[in-house]
């Protein structure tokens, strides 16, 4: 049976490792919504225009949706414009996504989510945006610091990657949710889930996202 995956965020860097994955796999149809396309599992998308009248957006018809949309404040230039891409444009797809028959959706999220500051509370504001749509399966992971090239540089994320080998072995019991995880592990947990149908809500922190990539 083939799963119909609609992806958005494919060209970043857990969405890139994802989308080889699942391209390997016979079991899997993915529509990859994606700015620039580049593959034939590709498809051009306005999120702009998405976020402003999604309605107006076609698009196949779908099982699963997955989001591994995101940047930083940094990348985004301001606090708004974070939060256009990070809340605005995730909801949208997913509502997206609904329209398009999924009745499950994956959403890549942080650690932290819907604590204090920009980042922690829009991804946690997202969260609960996507938890009110009615798909009958959410999964949300929750990964703290990626291990994994990035197109673009983020300093800070670079001396984390160099620290994050020798600290995560003192990160045990409840702390282990914040140790640093390769971006294709959390790729292989989500390629994982796509097969999940369980209905409910399932947050997924770096233990649990180790565990399924290991299936």
């Amino acid at each position: 049976m083939t799963i119909r995956i609609l992806m958005a965020g494919g060209t970043g860097l857990i969405g890139g490792l994802l989308t080889r994955r699942l391209l390997r796999r016979s079991d899997v149809a993915l529509d990859s919504l994606v700015r620039s396309p580049t593959l034939p599992c590709e498809r051009r998308i306005d999120f702009d225009a998405l976020a402003a009248d999604g309605s107006a957006i076609e698009s196949g018809r779908a099982e699963v949706g997955v989001s591994c949309l995101g940047t930083t404040r940094r990348a985004a230039g301001s606090p708004d414009a974070f939060r256009r891409v990070d809340h605005d444009f995730v909801v949208a797809f997913a509502k997206l996504a609904r329209r398009s028959g999924a009745k499950r959706f994956i959403l890549v999220s942080s650690v932290g989510a819907g604590g204090s500051g920009l980042y922690l509370a829009t991804k946690g504001d997202t969260e609960s945006a996507i938890r009110s749509l009615g798909f009958d399966r959410v999964d949300i992971m929750r990964p703290s610091l990626l291990l994994g090239p990035r197109a673009d540089r983020r300093p800070a994320e670079f001396l984390g990657q160099r620290l994050a080998p020798l600290l995560n072995p003192f990160l045990v019991g409840p702390l282990a949710r914040y140790g640093a995880v390769d971006a294709d592990v959390v790729a292989a947990a989500i390629a994982q889930l796509a097969t999940h149908t369980a209905p409910g809500v399932y947050v997924h922190h770096v233990p649990e996202i180790r565990a399924l990539a290991r299936r």
